[in-house]
């Protein structure tokens, strides 16, 4: 397998993890403060994984160009978070989730569209597959 495949399956379990501490950590929680205080351990943890690996000057070295879509990026990430956790406390695990994972299939049209990746019968079958998936999670009993 991959080296990336193996980063992403790790990625998805995380993820998933995300859902479930967050759904219990967010009772009896405003949801904004819960992403505020995710937000500063990610930070902190983040940081130290740069200094261990001792690359933490090359910051200085990132283009403007490259740092505009980081800040960019930082801030779709930190609207996501506001909307993922408000959405945790309100509903269910199991149905905020799969909702949330139509950003893959979103995220599928966008390369499409503004970064010209190729359509292939793999992807746009894959991405529809995901859509009709999260449909019957939804509406399926």
């Amino acid at each position: 397998m991959a080296s990336w495949a193996i980063y992403a399956l790790l990625s998805a379990f995380f993820a998933a993890l995300v859902a479930i501490f967050g759904k219990i950590g967010i009772k009896d929680v405003d949801s904004n403060l819960a992403v505020a205080i995710r937000t500063i351990i990610i930070m902190a943890f983040a940081w130290v994984i740069v200094f261990f690996q001792g690359n933490a000057s090359d910051m200085f070295k990132i283009s403007k160009f490259s740092m505009t879509f980081i800040v960019l990026s930082a801030f779709a990430t930190g609207l996501s978070w506001l909307f993922y956790f408000k959405a945790l406390q309100l509903g269910e695990v199991a149905r905020v989730a799969p909702i949330d994972k139509l950003s893959i299939v979103l995220t599928i049209i966008l390369a499409f569209l503004l970064l010209g990746e190729a359509p292939t019968l793999g992807k746009v079958l894959g991405g529809a597959l995901i859509t009709v998936g999260v449909f019957v999670l939804l509406y399926v009993k």
